[in-house]
């Protein structure tokens, strides 16, 4: 009989913790935080644990050789139990996201449920694995900017979530979602590029790292990635601000050095694990890179978050890293 340790192991479910920010960075981004942000950050993590038991479905014979402590090749999960789980989760994941988005959530759900499958099932081992992989977190991204609020003044109610200034909604009244998606994209390409080094990584996590230029690559995208994650992005004409209702006292501008604090944390623990693979390209080191990657993701998100004016909500995702380390060395993330 199948244990639900078992089945928490298949799918990683600890990793999961670096997936709701996804959505909460989205939605930061595009001025759309609200009572249904939740829901759709649950149905992200549905979503994301629907692709791990498909991933070790479809891997589930190379896995007898290279990785035979996993769930389904030392006999724990059978196959048809993970293929199940993995449909019913994906099934389970678009329809909260469409109880809380309705069609426009929808629109996003569903090709990203469709590009989770595509990569586990055909894109992986292809040179655009990586690339198919960075466009799940993309929409991933992109799934928190697909509910409006309704616009709301100082004077109406203040703020909806800690740290978002009025918590004014993208939408205003009814608005479309199209700008929205434009305002949370450089987030989305920001996330997508940590991700793309990340599942590249992952692809020598058997074989280890022997031609160094790829971790050279690696090191350098994060440290790009982490020098921009802190700018403010640009605000479309028209668009609503997240702190434009908030007096610039002390400690406000104290606040606005929380998304660079939250990227240098990122850059160093990511960064240092991969600093330590180009000195040692052992799979050790490399699956050490991983999981650094992995785990390390929150503060990104946190950051991206704050910068959109959520502070205090950037810093509360970003506090999911550290957990994730600790869960990590109960079940690997990897």
């Amino acid at each position: 009989m199948t244990r639900l340790a078992d089945l928490a192991e298949l799918v990683r479910a600890p990793a999961a913790l670096s997936v709701p920010g996804d959505v909460l960075a989205g939605a930061a981004s595009a001025g759309t935080l609200g009572r249904r942000t939740p829901a759709l950050a649950g149905a992200s993590v549905l979503l994301y644990w629907a692709g791990m038991a498909a991933n070790d479905w479809a891997d589930r014979r190379l896995d007898a050789v290279e990785r035979p402590e996993r769930p389904i090749p030392s006999g724990r999960v059978r196959p048809a139990v993970a293929l199940g789980l993995a449909g019913g989760l994906t099934a389970a994941g678009l329809a909260v996201a469409t109880a809380a988005g309705g069609a426009r959530a929808a629109a996003v759900a569903v090709p990203l449920a469709a590009t989770i499958w595509g990569y586990d099932l055909s894109a992986k081992d292809t040179a655009a694995g990586p690339a198919v992989m960075a466009a799940c977190r993309g929409l991933d991204v992109l799934l928190g900017a697909t509910t409006t609020t309704t616009a709301r003044g100082c004077a109406a109610g203040g703020d909806r979530w800690p740290g978002t200034g009025c918590g004014r909604g993208a939408g205003g009244s009814g608005g479309s979602v199209g700008p929205a998606l434009l305002r949370a994209l450089p987030a989305a390409l920001t996330v997508a590029a940590h991700t793309w080094t990340v599942t590249a990584l992952s692809r020598r996590e058997v074989t280890g790292v022997p031609d160094r230029r790829l971790s050279g690559r690696t090191l350098a995208g994060t440290a790009l990635i982490a020098l921009a994650a802190p700018g403010r992005p640009t605000v479309l004409s028209g668009a609503p601000s997240s702190t434009e209702c908030v007096k610039r006292g002390p400690l406000l501008r104290f606040g606005d050095l929380v998304p660079a604090v939250l990227a240098a944390g990122y850059a160093a623990r990511y960064g240092r694990a991969q600093a330590r693979m180009l000195a040692d390209p052992s799979p050790a080191r490399v699956r050490a890179a991983v999981g650094a990657g992995i785990t390390g993701l929150p503060a990104l998100q946190g950051a991206l978050t704050a910068r959109a004016g959520a502070r205090l909500l950037g810093l509360a995702v970003a506090g999911a890293a550290p957990l994730g380390r600790r869960l990590a060395r109960l079940i690997a993330p990897t």
